[in-house]
């Protein structure tokens, strides 16, 4: 019998196996092209998210590539030249991440540097999208050997990563990472592939995605617009029209929300349920708020499972990714 891993194990996995060799660090706005064969099982330890008590603070070394789902303190030491190095972070819905530069030894003009981005880039692609987060990019980015003063960063959802690159054995860092709540979180990675998530924006203008990294099935229970009922398939030249309140589903086999494929729109407000199988790598519930209103959208979501893949029935659409050829 053949044991089975984990969902966040798997999800856990499936990340480092992209960051592994998809980092490049030759330019401010960090690219992640290439994939290297590498075994992520050697890179996560799976009792990382361990119970601690709340007087306690974790301690580890950070590695080169690396993803963090606790809190703790951080330590990066260069025993060799590191050239692509980054570690991601992630927390609950309702969190955002904190990051506090404790200690740095870095040559800035030797041509180290370590940088902070409010999201995650991975292969060139960010989460969030430009459309969707409230910073402009170059804003997004923190550079500590040009704004050595700034010693804290927070973000703006629950992801957040450091990138850096450092030549001289024995130089490195310690970091503190922490996590606050958030009220109305917006952009959103989840940890895992089944859960249940209210997105709420309370009279703001303002976009806001939800990102599931695996083919899941996602069931819509509430839908509060701004305006009356109704579910719309998207269709190439049709969409919810200048109604400035909706939610559409996506689907694609990157990050960014912006490059996603469109398979749904919802454009009025209704209570389902409606369903919706999206075999796609990613899948994003995305709401955009004219902030007139008071919006929210209610959703419970899961893996795609073999009998999922069968006749749709009632309010239940199927959608699929393809590779391109």
């Amino acid at each position: 019998m053949r044991s089975r891993m984990s969902p966040a194990f798997k999800l856990q996995c499936h990340f480092i196996l992209i960051f592994l060799g998809a980092l490049r660090g030759e330019t401010r706005y960090l690219e992640l092209r290439e994939v290297a064969e590498a075994d992520p099982l050697l890179l996560f330890n799976t009792d990382l998210k361990r119970e601690l008590s709340e007087e306690q603070l974790y301690h580890r070394s950070l590695r080169c590539i690396d993803m963090l789902s606790i809190e703790g303190q951080f330590t990066f030491t260069a025993e060799q030249p590191q050239l692509q190095c980054a570690a991601f972070f992630i927390g609950e819905p309702e969190e955002v991440i904190s990051i506090q530069y404790d200690l740095v030894s870095v040559d800035c003009q030797g041509g180290d540097f370590l940088k902070v981005f409010d999201g995650w880039i991975l292969k060139g692609e960010k989460f969030p999208s430009s459309q969707d987060h409230p910073l402009p990019m170059s804003d997004r980015y923190i550079d500590f050997c040009e704004s050595e003063n700034i010693r804290t960063f927070s973000s703006s959802q629950n992801v957040a990563m450091i990138f850096f690159r450092i030549h001289e054995p024995g130089n490195g860092f310690t970091i503190t990472v922490k996590k606050n709540p958030n009220l109305f979180p917006c952009n959103v990675i989840s940890q895992t592939p089944n859960g249940r998530f209210t997105m709420v924006i309370p009279h703001q203008h303002r976009n806001c995605s939800f990102s599931i990294i695996y083919p899941v099935v996602i069931k819509i229970s509430d839908l509060i617009l701004g305006h009356l009922n109704g579910l719309q398939l998207k269709k190439p030249s049709v969409g919810c029209g200048g109604i400035g309140d909706f939610v559409e589903l996506l689907g694609g086999t990157g990050l960014d929300p912006s490059k996603m494929m469109p398979f749904a729109d919802l454009c009025y407000p209704f209570h389902g349920p409606a369903q919706l199988t999206i075999g796609c790598d990613n899948t994003v519930v995305r709401m955009v708020s004219s902030g007139k209103h008071v919006n929210r959208v209610t959703f419970e979501y899961h893996q795609l499972e073999p009998y999922d893949l069968g006749s749709p029935s009632g309010n239940s659409i199927k959608e699929y990714c393809f590779p391109s050829i």
